[in-house]
């Protein structure tokens, strides 16, 4: 017999060594879904494969067959929204050329979802009833974690408004003067994220204006876009926000964000003209993204994407 037939593939080991996570995957996406069956949201399905993607300068989407792989469902289910689905929810697999590590890898799985709303704390009201049924139903109410990492889901979550993290953790306010981006994401790295979520969830809320894409204004403070991010353990979770519906500052948004993305060399996708075409028939609403990955990693008290992933990128 050669030993090529007797030699087993590191691939087998590495699945039987993620089994029992995958085990706790599939026991968190069920929970997942009864709750948001049970708070009456309808599951749709979007496609992968788009003629363009929503423009923005940080997420770089893969060319595929004159079209490009999704990099979020976003868009597609606000057009169902805008055509009179009043809560939509989605697992999907979204695409995007970015770094991969113990945190990123460049497909993953996301979990959408939209509904009527018109503020924030809408977002963090979902946040903590979806996280904390997940929770209880694996009866890991800390994130699957003991002692010091422990993270309480069963508590209200604290909330802290980008300005204020930063003028505590960083020293500098973002909202005084134009933002570098690239100084607000090296500090938001390195110097705040590690101090959000580590005893109980923290929602990052309130990000400058120039930082939220598709976001709407605060109706009070017009340096302020309706932005909010929840953070496990300094670890970032889910992006939303409470949804722009201005055609028009919508495209001049992604015409900037088109213009930024020529000047470092590369090709923005199409402005999603469709898209910008049913804004104004999308009621006040309010979505989140949330990386399926990394809840799994969270709650089976895994260290890196890889180990609760049966086939990581290099595997595939």
């Amino acid at each position: 017999m050669s030993s090529e037939s007797t030699s087993r593939p590191s691939i087998l080991a590495h699945l039987a060594a993620v089994r029992k996570n995958l085990e706790t995957r599939d026991r968190v996406c069920r929970a997942i879904r009864s709750w948001f069956h049970a708070h009456d949201y309808l599951e749709v399905d979007t496609p992968l494969l788009l003629k363009t993607v929503a423009t923005e300068e940080h997420i770089q989407p893969f060319p595929c067959l004159h079209r490009y792989l999704a990099t979020s469902p976003e868009l597609e289910m606000k057009q169902m929204m805008a055509a009179g689905f009043p809560r939509v929810f989605q697992f999907s697999r979204s695409f995007r050329q970015e770094e991969i590590g113990r945190l990123h890898n460049p497909e993953f799985a996301i979990l959408e979802w939209y509904r009527s709303g018109e503020s924030l704390q809408d977002l963090v009201q979902d946040l903590e009833g979806l996280l904390g049924h997940v929770a209880r139903t694996l009866g890991t109410p800390g994130g699957g974690q003991s002692g010091e990492r422990r993270v309480d889901f069963a508590r209200a979550f604290d909330v802290v408004t980008v300005q204020d993290a930063f003028l505590r953790y960083a020293g500098w306010d973002p909202l005084e003067g134009s933002v570098d981006p690239d100084r607000f994401d090296m500090d938001l790295v390195h110097l705040v994220e590690p101090h959000l979520g580590q005893e109980v969830p923290t929602v990052l809320a309130e990000y400058p204006v120039s930082l939220g894409a598709l976001a709407a204004v605060h109706p009070g403070d017009p340096r302020v876009a309706l932005r909010a991010e929840l953070y496990v353990r300094g670890i970032e979770l889910a992006n939303g926000f409470v949804e722009l519906r201005d055609p028009r500052e919508q495209r001049r948004r992604f015409l900037d964000a088109a213009a930024r993305i020529r000047q470092s060399g590369r090709t923005p996708p199409p402005v999603p003209e469709r898209y910008l075409s049913c804004l104004p028939w999308l009621p006040p609403t309010v979505g989140m993204a949330l990386g399926v990955d990394r809840l799994v990693m969270l709650m089976a008290g895994c260290d890196g994407l890889h180990d609760v992933l049966p086939f990581a990128f290099g595997d595939a």
